[in-house]
């Protein structure tokens, strides 16, 4: 798993894209972009709260210091550390 420990700082905002259904639950890092792929589909959130978890592990971070503040039915999401 990607480690994204360094982005951890209070207040920082994460911009990422989000590919659902995939494969496999994955996130990588392409040219500086965040990309996150789920398994959930996304239907009733299954995916962005899939997303929170494992953004959350890679963070080494809480999942309710995740607050998803763009993108609730977007592939494109930004999401604040509190």
């Amino acid at each position: 798993m990607t480690d994204l420990s360094h982005l951890a700082r209070e207040g920082a905002e994460i911009r990422l894209r989000v590919t659902p259904k995939a494969r496999r639950n994955a996130i990588s890092l392409d040219d500086g972009a965040i990309r996150v792929h789920v398994t959930a589909p996304p239907e009733d959130g299954k995916a962005n709260a899939a997303v929170v978890k494992l953004l959350a592990k890679s963070m080494g971070v809480a999942k309710s210091r995740l607050t998803l503040l763009r993108g609730t039915a977007s592939r494109d999401k930004v999401f604040r550390l509190d």
